[in-house]
């Protein structure tokens, strides 16, 4: 099971130098619907909603969303291993759900920052 960043599903949608291959895309995707507000943020942002908001939709398809449970927003508010940003600190408390149900998800991610955060709490990074 990988947890997918937004940072992967930017750099697939926007044909980045560093994107992961397509059977990366084969696999058991998940995240926080999260994932799906900050895609179409940056999506909106670089004014190409009208070039790649159908792709964005398919690459969310793809994913399992979960959503911002309350259990996941109190998880938020406490620290983690290293200090983290909000929208990160949302992302790690999803992760944590996931492994509280006895799921032990890889993250991927191009974010250095919330790479190093995820390692701090115990999870593997996945191949992307």
């Amino acid at each position: 099971m990988i947890y997918l960043d937004t940072s992967v599903v930017l750099a697939r949608l926007f044909a980045e130098d560093r994107s992961p291959p397509d059977a990366f895309w084969s696999q058991t995707l998940v995240a926080s619907r999260l994932l799906e507000f900050e895609v179409f943020t940056r999506v909106n942002a670089r004014g190409a909603a009208t070039s790649h908001a159908d792709d964005a939709r398919r690459l969310i398809g793809r994913v399992n969303l979960l959503e911002m449970s309350a259990r996941v927003l109190d998880r938020a508010l406490l620290p983690f291993a290293r200090p983290v940003r909000t929208l990160d600190a949302l992302h790690l408390a999803t992760m944590d759900f996931l492994r509280s149900q006895g799921l032990m998800p890889a993250l991927a991610t191009y974010d250095q920052r919330l790479a190093a955060a995820a390692i701090g709490e115990g999870y593997a990074l996945a191949d992307c």
